[in-house]
């Protein structure tokens, strides 16, 4: 029996996929929905037939299947960009059937808007990454809703500047109503604890990261600290998987869009593009660059004598540090 190339598009949710199975001309041989389970959609590609190419849009579950295909199954598995597959359909209509048979008719084409299938311990670290992330923006919410409290009552102006010493200090002799006083301390208690969890995940990032080449080398950087390399090691994974630096600092949305039409030529501020916590933890590193780098400092105060903002200055240089960095760390990406 001759065995039949296939193309398979997989239509991912949490409880079942629907796989579309095709051959090389394009005709659809299986679309229907299954468990969601590795062993039904093995099952569901039929016998004498061979996988040449499978998509699945990215997704939260998405990568884990496509590692259970790959390594227990393997399927050529590539996660696609769910952004640009809805741009390629033919139709405003949306279905599970439809979803799936396009991306069996891209991986038949090779034309999948690929998406980088980080490995498992990359993925780990993203959460982790990601989960501190979430307790630094609870930190700063408490600190907004103190501000709030304390901007009703207008009390004096406090000494220096906010959560410091002598601030605390100030908070604790002016007067304030009962239960305002009430809610403040018990905003207070909370931000105590959001410290001490958000310490406990860093001492877990700085263990996890021990023994990472990369990140190691990332510490050796000026401008970065744990934080950053983890950070960067998290979202970006491996800076050898860029053809350029250009690349990975579009990646990371800090190169100008290009709004230009006919003969008028003009830049509409950052690309959209990257998570938003890596262009902010890179920004932050610029920020601290270009004050004590000479190189980075040097390039401000051009940037600066031509009249351009702040902001500007901090995004040409993050663009510009991000270029070069990819050179520096894509051998320990190699080597990691």
């Amino acid at each position: 029996m001759a065995i039949v190339k296939v193309f398979v598009g997989l239509d991912y949710h949490n409880e079942s996929i629907q796989v579309c199975v095709m051959n090389v001309k394009g005709k659809v041989l299986v679309n229907r929905r299954v468990l969601n389970d590795r062993q039904a959609v093995t099952q569901a590609l039929g016998k004498g037939r061979r996988v040449a190419a499978a998509a699945v849009e990215a997704c939260g579950g998405a990568a884990h299947l496509a590692d259970e295909l790959i390594h227990d199954a393997g399927w050529p598995v590539q996660l696609s960009h769910p952004g640009y597959v809805a741009r390629l359909k033919q139709s405003p209509d949306k279905s599970d059937f439809s979803d799936a048979q396009l991306l069996a008719d891209l991986a038949r084409v090779g034309y999948i808007p690929k998406v980088w299938l980080a490995p498992p311990e990359v993925r780990e670290l993203r959460r982790l990454v990601r989960f501190r992330q979430q307790l630094a923006d609870e930190r700063r919410n408490t600190k907004l809703r103190i501000g709030a409290l304390l901007r009703e009552h207008r009390p004096p102006s406090p000494p220096g500047r906010p959560w410091t010493v002598a601030w605390r200090r100030w908070l604790d002799e002016i007067e304030l109503p009962e239960q305002t006083r009430w809610i403040i301390q018990e905003q207070l208690e909370r931000l105590s604890t959001v410290n001490l969890d958000i310490k406990r995940v860093e001492l877990r990032l700085g263990e996890l990261v021990e023994h990472d080449r990369l990140v190691q080398f990332l510490l050796t950087r000026p401008g970065i600290g744990l934080i950053t390399a983890v950070t960067l090691r998290a979202e970006i994974g491996r800076f050898d998987r860029f053809h350029s630096g250009k690349q990975l600092s579009r990646f990371c949305g800090l190169s100008p869009r290009n709004a230009s039409s006919g003969n008028r030529q003009a830049d509409a501020g950052l690309i959209r593009a990257g998570r938003p916590q890596l262009r902010a933890v890179i920004l932050q590193a610029a920020h601290r660059l270009k004050r004590y780098e000479p190189r980075w400092r040097a390039l401000a105060a051009r940037l600066r004598r031509r009249g351009k903002p702040g902001s500007v200055i901090a995004a040409a240089v993050a663009n510009r540090w991000m270029r070069s960095l990819y050179h520096e760390a894509k051998p320990w990406s190699i080597a990691s």
